[in-house]
């Protein structure tokens, strides 16, 4: 399987070639990947900003714990999710599914007000957590996504989501900085690209009941 020999070759890239860009045709393609990641109930309850301006990566550097692949690598990926799921975004997607589909909205009535019962009876910090756990799904498709294209990339958890809410002004649009990623191509001096891969065995990893 392709795949698997695709992510043996990907690594958390840690020191990126700045001169080495990520082409337009391949960004593309990788925020289609994105998209087609799976959600719950289909909503796709979070934003996915993509930062090429040195500028406001340099601001970001210090909440990024000073990690240099922030303003080195070509695109700082921020994944940041929904802090609350009004019954606007609900009818939004039944509108969305609706139109995709060929269906009438009025049909998809009782699907909606299903969603709208379940997630408005969660707590404001259990539909911040569950809509941050969806942006996980999205990282991953964009780790599979480069490791096929031969780009690099890294996950990133160590960040200040707070510095990076009042940075990119997201507490006003109503999103949570939940994970971040830098895609580019490696520095040949990056010595972290000739490690071996640390596992553990899929017998310890994997229980079949």
């Amino acid at each position: 399987m392709q795949l698997v020999e695709n992510l043996k070759w990907r690594y958390a890239t840690k020191k990126f070639d700045e001169t080495k860009k990520v082409s337009a045709t391949d960004l593309e393609k990788i925020k289609e990947a994105i998209s087609l990641s799976a959600s719950s109930y289909g909503l796709q309850a979070y934003k996915v900003l993509i930062i090429e301006d040195t500028e406001v990566r340099k601001k970001l550097q210090p909440a990024s714990w000073g990690q240099s692949q922030i303003v080195d690598a070509s695109h700082l990926i921020v994944f940041c999710n929904y802090t609350k799921v009004q019954p606007e975004v609900i009818d939004e997607y039944l509108e969305l599914k609706a139109n995709t589909q060929g269906l009438n909205v009025d049909d998809l009535s009782g699907y909606g007000d299903f969603m709208k019962s379940k997630i408005g009876s969660l707590p404001e910090d259990a539909v911040k957590a569950w809509t941050a756990k969806q942006t996980y799904i999205g990282l991953g498709n964009l780790l599979a996504a480069c490791a096929e294209l031969k780009i690099d990339a890294c996950p990133m958890e160590g960040f200040e989501a707070e510095q990076y809410e009042q940075i990119l002004g997201l507490g006003a649009k109503g999103l949570s900085a939940a994970v971040i990623a830098t895609i580019g191509y490696r520095s040949s001096e990056d010595p972290t690209q000739n490690s071996k891969k640390v596992r553990k065995p899929i017998h310890e990893l994997f229980e079949v009941l």
